[in-house]
């Protein structure tokens, strides 16, 4: 008789498994390490104001396609930015399953947490707020980029910065998205075991010096990058050249594929 209730219930429990939760996993994984890798690459090229405004006019050239059209077409730039803020908003809404449902629960995750002193689940709670906070500030930036595609540049974007009044929407969204990567790209490699190799402990310590000298990293170039715009900003500002575009002192890089010419910097 137990065999079969055993059996029974085998069956009934088994009838009830669903991999659902494990693909949604999977995918806010997947979604999560592409944005954070996104993310640095992006902050790379933004830092390209630090080497000049010609590399930097460049830089946001070669984004607009000007190896393909002539003079770039910002219209590359907004597709990116519509597909950046799509991933962007199925990972925030697969986050928000892990996150407290109410106060009492927080207050029980809190409490869990303080009695167990462990630090991955305290670097949790981190990446929880800034992920809440990323996803309103960083909706902003997004929409943002979208929406006025064709005024990135040196003098525009730095009129954004500063004219605009965005530099403290940036600066709190350089310090959400710096730990924020960092932190889950930390946590996936923990997750789903990279880098374990013999001894996974001795991985982890290694893994979070490595996280915390990524995010030591970034955040100083991305404030060096926003000080960079905001002098930049400032001096339109202060020379009444708010809202010109930027003219390259030097020759840039242009590859034009119609007439198969290609410029240099000089």
């Amino acid at each position: 008789m137990s065999d079969l209730i055993e059996g029974y219930l085998g069956k009934t429990v088994e009838g009830k498994k669903s991999r659902l939760p494990a693909k949604l996993d999977f995918i806010q994984s997947f979604t999560g390490g592409f944005l954070a890798l996104f993310m640095w690459a992006h902050m790379l090229l933004v830092a390209s104001i630090l080497v000049s405004k010609d590399f930097m006019y460049t830089v946001t050239k070669l984004l607009e396609g000007s190896f393909i059209f002539e003079g770039g077409n910002p219209l590359l730039v907004s597709l990116v930015a519509a597909v950046i803020f799509v991933i962007f908003i199925v990972h925030a809404a697969l986050g928000m399953r892990k996150l407290p449902g109410n106060f009492k629960q927080f207050q029980v995750m809190k409490a869990h947490a303080k009695s167990m002193g462990h630090d991955d689940t305290k670097l949790w709670f981190t990446q929880a707020f800034t992920g809440f906070a990323m996803f309103f500030l960083g909706s902003v930036h997004i929409y943002v980029i979208l929406t006025h595609s064709d005024k990135i540049g040196p003098m525009a974007s730095s009129d954004r910065v500063w004219s605009e009044y965005m530099w403290p929407l940036y600066i709190l969204l350089l310090l959400a998205v710096e730990f924020h990567g960092t932190i889950g790209l930390y946590r996936l490699c923990v997750k789903w075991g990279w880098f374990d190799g013999e001894n996974p402990k001795a991985t982890r310590k290694a893994l979070k010096k490595v996280k915390w000298a990524l995010t030591v990293f970034f955040l100083v170039l991305g404030f060096a990058s926003l000080a960079a715009y905001m002098k930049i900003g400032m001096e339109n500002a202060k020379n009444g050249t708010v809202g010109e575009r930027y003219q390259p002192t030097a020759k840039v890089i242009e590859f034009n594929i119609t007439n198969k010419s290609v410029g240099r910097i000089a």
